[in-house]
């Protein structure tokens, strides 16, 4: 099971979803994309075995993953401050890995119907859905 977790600007929600899934699911591997070396730097700091930076690693590892988490931006052209190229959201859109995506109301970018919760209750939903995800896939 390889997942691929991308994040932008600081990598802080790439970290804690990093960290989380280490500590719930120790057994998968995780790769970390981010989109600036700071980005990647925080995740690799959280525990992922595999990382690296820019829009080229983010259109690799999207054909390689089994599941996506990030934050929704990843799949939005220009989202994230401008860090997610048309290339990237393009890649992590037409993958055929399983995605899950954080609703972050930021950056222009609002979801509606949706609770806005804390980063750490969306985070607890993420590796609720991942768990189900794998277990899916493992039957």
């Amino acid at each position: 099971m390889n997942i691929l977790v991308i994040d932008a600007q600081g990598g802080g929600i790439g970290k804690q979803l990093v960290s989380a899934i280490k500590k719930n699911m120790p057994k998968v591997s995780v790769t970390a994309v981010g989109t600036n070396a700071a980005a990647t730097s925080a995740m690799i700091k959280a525990g992922a075995e595999n990382a690296a930076t820019g829009e080229n690693a983010v259109v690799v590892n999207s054909k390689k993953a089994d599941v996506i988490v990030g934050p929704i931006g990843i799949v939005i052209a220009d989202a994230l401050l401008g860090e997610i190229t048309p290339l990237m959201a393009k890649a992590v859109a037409q993958s055929p890995a399983k995605r899950i995506l954080i609703p972050i109301n930021h950056c222009d970018n609002i979801v509606v119907g949706v609770d806005d919760l804390s980063v750490g209750k969306l985070l607890q939903d993420v590796i609720k859905e991942l768990q189900k995800v794998c277990e899916k896939i493992f039957e």
